[in-house]
């Protein structure tokens, strides 16, 4: 049987946290910039024009509707085939942009939903009153559409933190990527279950604070 989970917990917990950190360093990182990326995307899905919300839409499309290693696979190997310039970056690199990738295609439609659950009056009483049309979707539409993104921002963290485990295939140091540093260890099944609960600890945790942030959100309407 070899040693118990706790005393395998107990023993190298160092590097149980450092992949618990590095999950969440990647996961913030993706978020973060996924959103920048699938705002723009969301504003293209807007526009009125009809070859810009088609280029969204397929985009968002081939993104959400392929897995996320298959994408870590593309960028992996075909990133620096088809970018020569990208021949000296880091292999974290070409993994942070597949999931940078992926996680803006889910965040543009937070975005895009988010804005268009503001109400469409609000928009024409704003154009009415001589408002243009970027003044309108910055002081009126988005300070509203906010308390509907960002919850769901939080929720897409908490899925992006269980996504980076994909990250470990690719040898990036990240909690999943522990169990292959304890199987030289000869420790096999003892390390899944530390993970897991530490995976069930942190979506647990941050969950709980979603609520929360909900709560203010709807006691603040």
């Amino acid at each position: 049987m070899g040693p118990s989970v706790l005393d395998v917990l107990l023993q190298y917990w160092p590097i149980f946290l450092q992949g618990a950190l590095g999950t969440l360093k990647y996961a913030f990182i993706a978020v973060f910039m996924g959103s920048i990326l699938g705002a723009l995307i969301a504003l293209l899905n807007l526009s009125k024009s009809k070859v810009l919300q088609l280029i969204a839409q397929i985009y968002v499309t081939v993104l959400r509707g392929t897995p996320l290693l298959v994408q870590m696979y593309i960028a992996y190997f075909f990133l620096p085939v088809a970018f020569p310039v990208l021949n000296n970056v880091t292999k974290e690199t070409y993994v942070l942009i597949a999931l940078i990738m992926n996680s803006s295609a889910y965040v543009s439609e937070i975005i895009r939903g988010g804005i268009q659950s503001v109400d469409i009056g609000q928009t024409e009483a704003a154009r009415s009153l001589g408002m243009s049309a970027k003044n309108t979707m910055m002081k009126i539409i988005l300070p509203q559409a906010i308390k509907n993104i960002l919850p769901a921002l939080a929720n897409e963290y908490i899925a992006m933190i269980k996504e980076t485990s994909l990250a470990g295939t690719f040898m990036l140091y990240e909690l999943m990527y522990t169990r292959i540093i304890l199987a030289n260890k000869y420790l096999s099944w003892q390390p899944m279950f530390v993970i897991a609960g530490i995976y069930l600890i942190m979506t647990l945790a941050l969950t709980r604070i979603v609520r929360i942030l909900e709560k203010r959100f709807s006691v603040s309407d």
